[in-house]
C-alpha cells in the first residue's frame, strides 16, 4: 500500500504538467526496453545489458524519419544503483536531433519478486536544420539554405514498480522543454503511464498483456499490447529456455504492431516490429524496426538459483 500510494502521487504530477513542441520519437520495440523514456527500468540485477534498435518509419516517402537508438546499462547490488548511457539519433527530412544520456538508477527491494526503482537521465539534446538539404523543383530566393542548430540541456525522470505478475511505472521526458514555446527546435515535454500484466508460471509459455498513455499538452495516446513468449522446458533449476515470442500492438493513433523476438543464445536476442496505418494516406507506408539486445551475466552463480531473473527482462 505505501508503493501503491507513493505510484498516485508520482502520476498526478506527471499528468497535470503543460507541454509544447514536437512528439518524441516512436520505436515499437520499446515494450521491451523503455530505457528511452523511462530511466528507472533500467535497473535490473546480475546482467550488463547492451541494447540498440533502428528505425526505418513511413517507407516510400522522401526525408521519412529514420532513428537509431543505443543504450548500455548495468546494475550494482552492493550500491542498490544502476548505471548507464544512451544515444539517439533521429532524422527527420532536413532536421536531425541527437540525444545523449547518462543515467541513474536506485531499486528498493522488500523481496526478490517486488521492487520499486527510481530514475533520472541527463544529457543534452540538439537539433540541427539543413537548409543545403532541400531539392525545390524550382529555386525560390526565400529559401533558407543555412544551418541552423540549436543545443540545450535535457532531463529525464522516471519510476517503476515490479512484483511477480505486475510491472507499472510513470515517467516524463524533456523536464526542461516544460514552459519553452520554442517549437523549432526542441522535443516538448512528455508524459507516460503503463501497466503490464504478465504470467510467467506456465511451463511453455509466458503472457504479456499491457496498456500505455503518452500525453503531450492536449494530446493524448492510448497503446494496448499482447505478447506470448514461448519457452523449452530442460529440467533444470533455472527453469525454461525462452525460444522466440510474438505480439501485437494496437495504438489509438489508427495504427497496427506486429512485434516478433528471436533468442539466438541464452543471452542474445533479436527483434522485428512492422507498423501499418490504417489512416488512408499512409496505408501503403509501414515502418520497420530492427532491435538487438545482449546480455551479460555478472552473477553466473546467483542466475543458476535465481529463477525468476533467468527470464529476459520486460
Amino acid at each position: 500500500m505505501k508503493y501503491l500510494r507513493i505510484y498516485i502521487n508520482i502520476l498526478f504530477l506527471c499528468v497535470c504538467v503543460s507541454s509544447f513542441s514536437q512528439a518524441d520519437i516512436s520505436l515499437s520495440t520499446r515494450w521491451y526496453n523503455r530505457a528511452n523514456y523511462n530511466p528507472a527500468s533500467i535497473a535490473r540485477p546480475n546482467y550488463l545489458y547492451l541494447f540498440t534498435n533502428v528505425r526505418q518509419q513511413w517507407t516510400n516517402i522522401s526525408g521519412a524519419p529514420q532513428t537509431i537508438n543505443i543504450q548500455a546499462s548495468t546494475y550494482f547490488d552492493q550500491l542498490k544503483s544502476a548505471f548507464g548511457i544512451s544515444m539517439i539519433s533521429d532524422q527527420i527530412g532536413i532536421s536531425q536531433a541527437i540525444n545523449p544520456m547518462l543515467t541513474y538508477a536506485y531499486r528498493i527491494a522488500k523481496n526478490e519478486n517486488t521492487s520499486l526503482s527510481f530514475g533520472l537521465s541527463a544529457g543534452i539534446f540538439s537539433r540541427t536544420y539543413n537548409g543545403s538539404l532541400f531539392d525545390p523543383i524550382e529555386d525560390d530566393p526565400a529559401l533558407n539554405s543555412e544551418i541552423n542548430q540549436l543545443i540545450k540541456p535535457d532531463i529525464n525522470f522516471g519510476t517503476e514498480f515490479q512484483s511477480k505478475y505486475l510491472i507499472a511505472g510513470v515517467s516524463t521526458t524533456h523536464l526542461l522543454s516544460i514552459k519553452n514555446n520554442d517549437s523549432s527546435f526542441l522535443s516538448s515535454n512528455h508524459r507516460y503511464a503503463y501497466v503490464i500484466l504478465k504470467n510467467t508460471n506456465l511451463e511453455t509459455l509466458n503472457l504479456y498483456a499491457g496498456i500505455e498513455l503518452i500525453n503531450r499538452d492536449n494530446l493524448s495516446v492510448w497503446e494496448f499490447n499482447s505478447s506470448i513468449r514461448f519457452k523449452s522446458p530442460t529440467g533444470l533449476i533455472t527453469g525454461a529456455r525462452e525460444l522466440f515470442d510474438i505480439g501485437i500492438s494496437y495504438r489509438t493513433t489508427k495504427q497496427f504492431t506486429f512485434l516478433v523476438g528471436w533468442n539466438i543464445s541464452q543471452n542474445f536476442r533479436l527483434g522485428y516490429a512492422y507498423d501499418h496505418s490504417i489512416v488512408t494516406e499512409l496505408t501503403s507506408n509501414g515502418s520497420h524496426e530492427i532491435m538487438l539486445e545482449c546480455r551479460v551475466p555478472l552473477k553466473l552463480a546467483q542466475c543458476r538459483v535465481c529463477r525468476n531473473e533467468e527470464y529476459w527482462y520486460r
